[in-house]
């Protein structure tokens, strides 16, 4: 061949190659439309949801929950530290097994301390950054963003999701669905090329979304239902419409083999997944031994009447969210009508989705949405609610996707225009984002969040938390809350009411063997509150009675109820103190605080707290017997184990190391032990001091009787011109605390007095 041929080959086919980059060009620059098109759109999604959400920034902590998960969590505070995380991977706290829950925890405290809008914020970004991950995740995996921005947007403003983004302790909920979300992706990949490798990414982060929190263990059955849709690696006949482009491949496989071996080789492929799934409930259980309920106290038939209503009522909020609160099981069994229709409405869907079986996404959306609420629908009954919004986070996926589908197949049927769509979408997004705003100032308080529940339905349940709100104004009510009493005896007064209502409520059921914890928590409650008014009688009547039921309760359930147990016991020791009936005090300590010690051993973390305590009050009753060793020791060992709290969660626990200092330096002066005795009324006056800088409205009181303690060992030391200052200091703060409440101007009068005693004494050398 000739030089000149050769060259003539080569310059057509450069040609051809030029004809073909040309031509290629305009898909190029499609692809690059669509993905500008589609980074633009996570962008406003995700700025659009943490918009929705900002108004949780001005929120607190609440008590209920976040409490034992943050703020007052010792391990949590100590950081990101190596010690952080092997408690993590064993803890069992909160009733649950969650050690990357623990560790993001752990990680706000590193960064915001006890500020709580550093720990809201992540929520937000989280719920902002799994509303993206599922737009991504089902445009890519369908072909269509359309319906999957729609099912995206569903997700990021429907109002039931504001459960799991405004609670704190609600991060489990939240951080689990990134992990479950990028597990799906990682399985997409591995679908497209199926290679072991990209299967260990796929186990790597189901078992980090295990981790994060245990509703999770659905996930492979999910995979399953992705198999069929829109993965396409199950067929049954002619196949799906949706599977035009072929996006995976692997339908073409699973129409060469047969339908059981398909199937066979689909399910053995989430075995290692089923294990994964397995061990975390094996450590769920494990950690919800407390509170999970016997049959005698829910029976079978009334979990599954319960489970059927709650499917319904999570697909009736999914179109209506109206009403949104916490939802106790019922006293009372439920109405034959309810869980009848409810079982019918459910059989309709099932039978509507298998009849219209060529849309797989409507099998897909239904199932997804009956398997994932399983573990939380009640037939294992955790606690006494029956149902709850943030265990429909991720669920109601499946309905979202159901609804953005079938519209849009209907909108293209019926050859609607994209503007119609797009302003049809608009409004019903703008609607439900109205009632979450709305949905979110419930968030701002406890007080706040038990009103709305008690305004829906009034309950013995919701009675007693609103009731306890009450009692704790600085950690559990707003300023804007408190601007509706008009003193704290209104306040005092308020929660008395809601307690005895919910006895009342409680006690006209007229079964009083059902539900027996919930009749115990109002007994408690007024025993509590007895107690603050100093109204012993009642408190004793209240607290006995309460004591019987949980004696009954300890030995059917001991896990769950010898905690309750050893507090009553703690309460009557505590009365019987002050009452003198010193022998009937020293029955009930000893009982509790053998209670203690076996709780100290199955979880020290979750109980020692409970034990110093008891142990403080034991030293107080041992001192008035005049058994003064054995007050020391157990005033010593109290100290040692708060010292160690404090240390690891100062803002938790210095109160109660104050008190006992305060108590031990008291013991030490009765017994002539001056100097140990000013030691330990230095020390918790340097402590009140720092409580007080902090908050002194709660703190002051304490800080004016710590100065006033020290001062008095001062006088007896012959130290007059430290007493002076002291006693001074001490009646200043007095003063001021007299003039908002009258009962401080008799502590005032008496320190007038001590300091009239020291104005002939010599003055002392400093």
């Amino acid at each position: 061949m000739s030089r000149g041929k050769s060259l003539s080959k080569a310059q057509t086919r450069s040609e051809k190659r030029g004809k073909h980059n040309l031509r290629a060009s305009p898909r190029l620059s499609q692809s690059l439309s669509r993905r500008t098109v589609t980074i633009a759109l996570s962008l406003a999604l995700a700025a659009a949801t943490v918009a929705l959400y900002s108004p949780t920034l001005n929120h607190s902590f609440l008590v209920l929950d976040d409490r034992e998960y943050v703020v007052a969590n010792a391990h949590v505070h100590q950081g990101l530290a190596w010690s952080t995380v092997k408690w993590a991977l064993r803890a069992t706290e909160a009733s649950n097994w969650h050690p990357l829950t623990w560790l993001s925890h752990a990680l706000d405290y590193q960064l915001f301390a006890l500020n709580p809008v550093g720990h809201h914020l992540d929520n937000v970004l989280l719920h902002a950054l799994n509303a993206v991950l599922l737009f991504l995740l089902l445009a890519w995996t369908t072909k269509r963003s359309g319906p999957a921005l729609i099912v995206a947007a569903l997700f990021a403003v429907h109002p039931i999701n504001v459960e799991s983004v405004a609670w704190i302790a609600e991060r489990k909920n939240v951080l689990s669905t990134v992990f479950l979300l990028l597990t799906i992706g990682a399985y997409a990949w591995y679908v497209r090329k199926p290679d072991w490798r990209r299967y260990l990414l796929v186990a790597a982060l189901f078992a980090a979304g295990l981790m994060a929190k245990p509703m999770l263990v659905t996930l492979p059955f999910v995979l399953l239902l992705l198999d069929y849709w829109p993965f396409q690696r199950m067929q049954f006949g002619a196949g799906s419409k949706e599977a035009g482009e072929d996006a995976f491949p692997g339908e073409r496989a699973a129409r060469a083999s047969g339908v059981p071996q398909m199937l066979l080789k689909l399910v053995l492929e989430k075995i290692p997944l089923l294990l994964f799934s397995a061990y975390s409930s094996w450590m769920t259980m494990k950690a919800q031994r407390t509170v999970v309920r016997t049959f005698e106290e829910f029976t079978f038939g009334a979990r599954v009447a319960n489970a059927l209503v709650a499917y319904a009522l999570y697909l009736w909020k999914a179109f209506w969210p109206d009403k949104l609160a916490f939802y106790p099981h019922s006293l009372l069994p439920l109405p034959a009508r309810q869980w009848i229709l409810s079982g019918l409405v459910l059989t309709g869907i099932s039978a509507f989705v298998l009849r219209f079986h060529k849309e797989r996404y409507l099998a897909v959306g239904w199932f997804w949405f009956l398997g994932t609420l399983l573990p939380v629908i009640g037939l294992v009954q955790v606690g006494e609610a029956a149902m709850a919004d943030r265990y429909a986070y991720v669920p109601l996926i499946g309905i979202f996707i159901m609804i953005a589908w079938g519209l849009g197949d209907l909108a293209d049927a019926k050859r609607i225009g994209l503007a119609w769509r797009v302003i049809s979408a608009l409004c019903v997004l703008g609607a439900l984002s109205w009632v979450t705003r709305s949905q979110i100032a419930y968030w701002e308080s406890d007080y706040d969040l038990w009103a709305h529940t008690l305004a829906i339905e009034e309950t013995p349940f919701a009675h007693n938390a609103l009731g306890a709100t009450l009692m704790e104004p600085d950690a559990a009510m707003s300023a804007h809350d408190l601007e509706n009493f008009l003193s704290p005896q209104t306040r005092i007064d308020e929660a008395r009411r809601h307690f005895e209502r919910a006895l009342e409520q409680r006690m006209s059921l007229g079964n009083p063997e059902a539900a027996r914890w919930d009749l115990a928590r109002s007994l408690n409650n007024l025993g509590n509150l007895d107690r603050m008014q100093n109204r012993l009688d009642g408190a004793r009547t209240h607290d006995e009675a309460a004591l019987k039921i949980y004696r009954d309760l300890a030995q059917q359930n001991p896990d769950a109820y010898l905690p309750y147990l050893a507090a009553i016991l703690n309460n009557l020791g505590s009365m019987d103190r002050k009452q003198n009936r010193l022998e009937e005090a020293r029955a009930h300590f000893e009982e509790a605080l053998k209670i203690d010690r076996q709780l100290d051993e199955e979880n020290p973390a979750k109980n020692l707290p409970n034990t110093a305590m008891m142990l403080n009050e034991f030293g107080m009753l041992d001192g008035g017997q005049k058994r003064m060793e054995e007050a020391h020791q157990h005033f010593e060992e109290a100290l040692k184990i708060e010292r160690q709290l404090a240390e690891q969660s100062p803002s938790v626990y210095l109160p109660q190391l104050a008190m006992t200092l305060e108590n031990f330096g008291m013991l030490d002066a009765v017994t002539n032990r001056m100097e140990p005795a000013s030691e330990h009324f230095e020390e918790g006056l340097k402590l009140y001091r720092q409580l007080a800088d902090q908050n002194p409205s709660v703190y002051m009181p304490d800080l004016a009787m710590a100065l006033s303690n020290l001062a008095r060992a001062d006088q007896i030391e012959n130290r007059i011109d430290e007493s002076r200052a002291h006693y001074e200091e001490a009646l200043v703060l007095l003063g001021k605390l007299a003039e908002r409440d009258r009962r401080y101007a008799g502590e005032a009068a008496r320190i007038e007095a001590s300091l009239r005693t020291l104005d002939g004494a010599p003055r002392s050398q400093r």
